[in-house]
């Protein structure tokens, strides 16, 4: 990623949570395949990603990696599994054993002591300051609109950078600040909502590709996959309640003899019952 960042090329991200779909991300040639927290309320149907437990992410972790052959596997630590440096550091273990290559976890300076940790011992982190979904509740807002505030992002990217993270990503924040901290930085940023001047990019892959029945402001529809999804579950409910589905075609056959031979076989042993 840094090779990347240096060379001016900017990074490709999307979220992804199953098998299927990281075989298609991978083949298309994305850098970074995120298994990120918004499982939860993409795929899972909870209501806030703060209920994701560590066994879902080993879950969705080993079951992506399984379709992952040439990008990079981000995982994200879930809410309540990093609040110390020891309990990050098993976190990060169980991820990786499940086939992350590093893991991303929320929070800005206060954050130091535990990327630290886990920097010092082999694991590559991502931080990610802006808008936090575990801590910042169900509303989303831009952070940074202020002096003030904007300054606090940027030292906490300065201090996600000294502490070892690799990459951070920078969620909801003005594309001017957040062009100030990619030019601040050595390591490369992600944005999501955040302009066009961070390093790369990255997107909920639902909302991508149009899955999702809302849109968001942040995000384009390269794809409207939900009006086809839809209107081809209903071409198959309305085949199959008229008996147009299955066809000859869908179906195998048996040889007309043995078929009258298992007839014959069937009388003869109801006669006999």
């Amino acid at each position: 990623m840094l090779a990347k960042k240096s060379g001016g090329q900017p990074i490709t991200m999307l979220t992804c949570y199953d098998y299927p779909t990281a075989v298609i991300q991978d083949e298309a040639g994305i850098d970074v395949i995120f298994v990120g927290d918004s499982v939860g309320t993409n795929v899972l149907g909870y209501a806030s990603p703060r209920d994701v437990t560590l066994e879902d992410m080993v879950h969705h972790v080993r079951a992506v990696r399984r379709g992952v052959v040439r990008a990079y596997l981000l995982a994200d630590l879930p809410f309540g599994t990093y609040e110390s440096p020891e309990s990050a550091w098993d976190s990060a273990q169980r991820l990786r054993a499940a086939g992350a290559d590093g893991v991303k976890l929320e929070g800005g300076a206060e954050r130091s002591a535990v990327v630290s940790v886990l920097s010092e011992r082999g694991v590559e982190v991502c931080g990610h300051i802006g808008f936090t979904p575990q801590t910042a509740g169900p509303r989303a807002r831009v952070q940074g609109r202020t002096t003030e505030s904007a300054l606090e992002l940027v030292r906490s990217a300065r201090a996600l950078q000294a502490a070892g993270a690799f990459m951070v990503v920078l969620e909801l924040i003005p594309a001017e600040i957040a062009r100030v901290i990619t030019e601040d930085l050595q390591v490369p940023t992600i944005g999501i909502g955040a302009g066009p001047f961070c390093s790369g990019q990255v997107q909920i892959f639902h909302d991508m590709v149009g899955i999702t029945p809302f849109s968001l402001r942040h995000a384009h529809r390269f794809a409207h996959l939900r009006p086809t999804m839809l209107e081809a579950v209903a071409a198959y409910r309305d085949a199959v309640t008229a008996r147009a589905f299955p066809g000859a075609q869908h179906s195998a056959h048996t040889d007309s003899e043995e078929l009258e031979r298992l007839r014959t076989l069937l009388a003869a042993q109801d006669s006999q019952s």
